[in-house]
């Protein structure tokens, strides 16, 4: 099994029209990778604090379709938090949020998880916000130290970040020594200002890096160098991309146990997935049928 920690919120996706007008749609970087990771046809768990109100419903909803297990979920009274993205002429995207006093920022960690799960994916505003982030950086430490594999997947939202030395020091010395793999995209790398070299040797065996239209590379430790190209697409926004490849690295990456990691294939996989998903309004990943 392969859990996957963090928030699960409402996208008010701008539309057309009515002028103005914002469609709600279910996101957050976690929310969306569990998603992608169950319509991939991966046995997923998702691991949160979700709102009961009525968008909590819809959310959970949605990953149950997918066939994620919810039995990690924690629920509770206070409102679901709501992104506000803003779109560019390329499709992509940069967000606003109401956080304050929502329900998976108080996120508590929980028991061990169970003795099935390979991999534990972590990322996006549940690092950021307290008390929730401190939780999550336990359930990372110790999931590694028991030898689970760890995605962390940084996903900056600066307009989330009080302090972002704080961040920048929280991220190398504390969360970077029990990862194993780190995906980023290049602008969450331009502003955490390190070098490839810095957080493999913090950590992580690989280190990912998604680069849009120029595709995907991969830095191992060992001093491997892979790269993937992008598939060419209608863009229609990127909502979801960089979460969708997420899905995919994991997917690949626990679907062989012990083997030697395919680096350009697993990229390729990726690199697929996240371009189906630009095709579509809003975080829709791919059914593994789709690919």
């Amino acid at each position: 099994m392969i859990v996957v920690g963090g928030e699960a919120l409402i996208d008010l996706v701008p539309v057309a029209l009515p002028p103005g007008a914002l469609l709600p749609r279910p996101g957050g970087g976690p929310y969306n990778t569990a998603l992608a990771l169950g319509r991939l046809g991966a046995e997923v768990a998702f691991c949160s604090r979700v709102s009961s109100d009525g968008f909590g419903e819809s959310l959970l909803a949605g990953l149950r379709a997918a066939g994620v297990d919810l039995s990690l979920v924690q629920r509770g009274p206070e409102p679901t938090t709501l992104a506000v993205p803003s779109l560019a002429p390329d499709g992509s995207a940069s967000y606003g949020f109401y956080v304050e006093g929502t329900a998976d920022r108080l996120f508590t960690l929980p028991p061990a998880l169970p003795d099935g799960v390979r991999a534990l994916a972590l990322g996006t505003c549940s690092l950021v916000l307290e008390p929730g982030a401190s939780a999550y950086e336990a359930l990372l430490r110790r999931e590694s130290r028991r030898g689970v594999l760890t995605l962390l997947d940084p996903n900056i939202r600066p307009a989330l970040i009080a302090d972002p030395a704080a961040y920048r020091a929280r991220f190398l010395e504390r969360l970077l020594p029990h990862t194993s793999v780190l995906k980023q995209s290049e602008e969450d790398a331009a502003w955490l200002g390190g070098r490839v070299e810095d957080w493999l040797a913090a950590g992580p065996s690989a280190v990912v890096l998604t680069r849009g239209a120029a595709g995907l590379t991969v830095r191992t430790r060992e001093g491997g160098e892979y790269s993937a190209a992008a598939r060419p697409v209608t863009v229609v926004d990127t909502i979801g991309a960089g979460d969708t490849v997420n899905a995919a690295l994991l997917h690949r990456l626990t679907a062989r146990p012990g083997e030697p990691v395919d680096w350009p294939e697993v990229l390729a996989h990726a690199a697929h997935a996240a371009a189906l998903t630009c095709t579509r309004a809003g975080a829709e990943p791919p059914y593994a049928a789709e690919l």
